[in-house]
Order: C-alpha cells, then structure tokens, then sequence
C-alpha cells in the first residue's frame, strides 16, 4: 500500500485541507488519524480511503506541524516513511488593492451551449479576493483515459471571441491524475480560488464523487510576467498582431467605424517589431496594445452585429467551399450546408444562436480536416517551426523529436497524437486551437 497526502504546503488561510492518496485498495477497516503537534488536537480515527479530506486549523503565523497515524483493520499501528506534515501560515495583506484586470474561467452557459466567461475578480474589485464555485463536467472522464476536464482562465472583458482576451493557464483534471473510478457527465466541480493582491492565484478543485483534489502544480498569474518570456515571445507578439490587423481589414471591407482606424494606429507598435532586437518590455508594451485593439475590435462588432456576423458566415462557407468539400462525404457536405442555412436564418432574425452555428460549422470544417493525413502533417511541420508559441520548452522538444521520428516512419496515426498534445501546451495558435483543448465544464 503506497500512502501520501496531499496538501497546499504556504497559504495565508487559517484553515488548510489534507487529502489522502492511496495507491491501492486499503483493508477493510483501516483508519488514519492527524494530530496537531503545536495544540495537541487531534481528528479522532477516520476511515483510510483514497481521496479522505480532511480539514485542520492552522493556530499560528508560521509553521504548524501535524502528525499521520495509520491503523490496520485490527487497530494495530502501520509505519510511515513519512508521518509529519507541516503548513506554514504566511502574512495575509491588510490592506486591500483594487484589481487592476478581470479574471474567468472558461464555463459553458449549458450542455452544448456557448462558452461563456464566469469571472472569480472583476477590475475594480478589492484584492486580496477568495471563494467557491460549483461548476459540472460537461463530459464524463474515466481514470487512465487520455482526457481531461479543462478549466481555462482568462484575462479580460471581450465576450466574443473569448479568445481575444489573454490567455493565463488551462487547470487539467487528466484520467492519468486519479487511479479508481469515473467523474461522470453532470458531477459536481467544487473550484476554491484565491486572487492575491501580488497578483497570483490559487485554484484548487475538489470532486466529490471520487474523493478526489486537484490543484493547479502552479499559481497562476494573471499578469504577463509571470506567464511568458516576452523576448523569446516577441514573433508571436507580431503574428497576434498581424492576425488582428487582418481582421481589420476584413471587416474594414464592410463597416465604416473610426474606431477601426484607431484600432489599426495601436496595432502598428506590434507588427513592426523586430524580434531579433526587442526587449522584453517593448514585447509587453505591444502585447498591450494588441489587447487595447481587440477591445475596440470588440466595441465595433457590438455596433454592427449583423454585418459582421455576416462576414463570419460568408468566410467560413468559403473555406468549405474552397478547401474542404473536396474532401467531405456527401452526408457532411449535406449537414454543413443545412446548417450554414440555420445560421443565415440566426443573421436576418438576429436571434442568439448564431454564435453557437459558428461554432458548429467550424467544428465540422475541423473535423473533416483531422481526418486527412496531410493536413496533420502540416499542422505539426507549422508547430515545430514555432516554438515562440509554447511555454514548456522541454515538453515542447519532446514531442517535437517524438513527432519527426513519427513522421519520417509514416505513423500518421500515432503523429495525430502528438499533434493533439502540442496543442494542449501552445500559447497562441489562434482560435482554431480550441478544437483541441476545449472548455467543457459547465457553469452551476
């Protein structure tokens, strides 16, 4: 029986939580008990499962030591390599700072629905900030299935695309992190945050119906500094750039705003940097100014849904047309022309749908695409001449190696895969890399 516990080892809270992880089945009967060193309190005998939580009082600034005694069914005591657990309390902030930024998980509003933002601090509101959600899995995950239940975080108040704000960090609840059992569709996902005032924030996510806790393995931060390397990162500064810039144009094409024109006066700081010669706060400086130009890209589509909603549907039909046809089956090319009709309908009733037939024709498009062997192919060639876009250098390296190795033996199959898990730790890549680390949890 291999036994550890889990716990967050600094937190300024006065209370902490300690789960149980057990590799293995347990005896019949066996217990466990924590006492605290420093008060002599003690949990009375509980029983040993995987995923037992258990809640202790931190009474002290500093460190507060706790020790674990195991017991077998017949109530005699088993040995542990490790019996002390110490948290330590650290200084909570007195004084508290408004939130320069807004922060949320990406939730969807029901099954099947849109996504939406759920935010855990709003700009303005007093940090330090905690509290709980409850969200649901919007799909069901077994232990060891190669999935995962993904709550991204984002900085920013765009609503659509939700993927114009700044991207923190994606929270993975994998099959591979917990041994026994399913989280099924609809179980309860109970998400503790706290946003400190340096900036950082905690999450920790609780799943009762395994009696398991997840945490992050990091704090997020939701500010640039503590997520990229802005020298290393100043190509994809322009690529953002240029891809915003582009979008200018196109709806330039059908709308007469001036704040596209202000829009397109922000964007030029970004797409004339030299990344060979920038520092790391021109880097910054221009990511800002990217972000500023969506804002306003934002506001605009607000002012003119109808047009550009329009030039969403036109262009995608195009690609379709263009591109994938080809390659559809009579039935795909069937559904998705329907539905393009489905979502031309949600234009001239304005109705709310629309964005949610975008999102369908676009999964279509995607889906057809995966299928052919040469556009995963180019798909990883494009990855592996990007590495500005991934923050794990080593993983990144990794797959890289992995993936040409699969390529030169014309494994297409297992190179799906790796195509897949390189875009699970990519930075950008645009929208079109949703297909592959989609939110699916729902809100509460």
């Amino acid at each position: 029986m291999e036994l550890s516990f889990n716990y967050i080892a600094r937190t300024p809270n006065v209370k902490a939580k300690i789960a149980v992880q057990l590799a293995g089945q347990a005896a019949s009967g066996s217990e466990f008990q924590v006492d605290c060193v420093d008060t002599g309190w003690t949990s009375g005998r509980l029983p040993l499962k995987h995923g037992a939580t258990i809640d202790v009082t931190l009474t002290k600034a500093g460190d507060n030591t706790f020790k674990v005694f195991v017991f077998d069914s017949v109530g005699g005591p088993i040995a542990l390599q490790q019996d002390n657990i110490v948290i330590t309390r650290t200084a909570a902030s007195v004084d508290a700072i408004p939130a320069s930024h807004s922060v949320g998980i990406e939730v969807l509003e029901k099954l099947g629905g849109r996504p939406v933002l759920d935010y855990l601090v709003r700009s303005g509101d007093s940090l330090p900030k905690k509290g709980k959600k409850v969200f649901k899995a919007a799909e069901s995950l077994k232990s060891g299935a190669s999935g995962s239940l993904n709550l991204k975080l984002w900085e920013g108040e765009i609503e659509d695309p939700i993927t114009d704000n700044r991207p923190i960090g994606v929270l993975k609840i994998s099959g591979s992190d917990f041994d026994d059992g399913v989280i099924p569709a609809g179980a309860d996902l109970e998400c503790e945050y706290e946003i400190l005032d340096s900036g950082n924030i905690n999450i920790e996510v609780s799943v009762p119906c395994i009696g398991g806790t997840f945490h992050s393995g990091k704090n997020f931060y939701s500010r640039q500094e503590g997520q990229l390397d802005y020298t290393a990162a100043a190509v994809m500064v322009v690529e953002e750039g240029e891809r915003t810039l582009n979008r200018i144009d196109e709806i330039n094409e059908v709308v007469d705003n001036p704040k596209l024109d202000q829009a397109r006066q922000k964007l030029e700081s970004a797409v004339s940097l030299d990344p060979d010669e920038a520092e790391t706060e021109k880097s910054q400086e221009a990511m800002e100014k990217v972000l500023e130009a969506r804002k306003l890209l934002a506001q605009v589509r607000k002012e003119h849904l109808k047009e550009i909603r329009q030039i969403d549907l036109d262009g995608l039909v195009s690609f379709f047309d263009e591109h994938i046809r080809q390659h559809a089956r009579p039935s795909e090319a069937s559904a998705f022309d329907n539905l393009a009709k489905t979502a031309q309908r949600s234009i001239d009733r304005n109705d709310k749908d629309f964005e949610h037939h975008l999102d369908e024709l676009k999964g279509k498009n995607f889906e057809i695409l995966w299928r052919q062997d040469w556009f995963v192919v180019e798909r990883f060639k494009w990855m592996v001449s990007s590495p500005h876009q991934f923050a794990d250098k080593h993983r990144f390296e990794e797959l890289a190696q992995i993936g040409t190795q699969l390529m030169r033996s014309d494994d297409i199959e297992k190179l799906r895969t790796v195509v897949a898990q390189l875009s699970m730790i990519q930075i950008g890549g645009g929208p079109d890399n949703e297909m592959f680390d989609v939110a699916n949890i729902i809100r509460g």
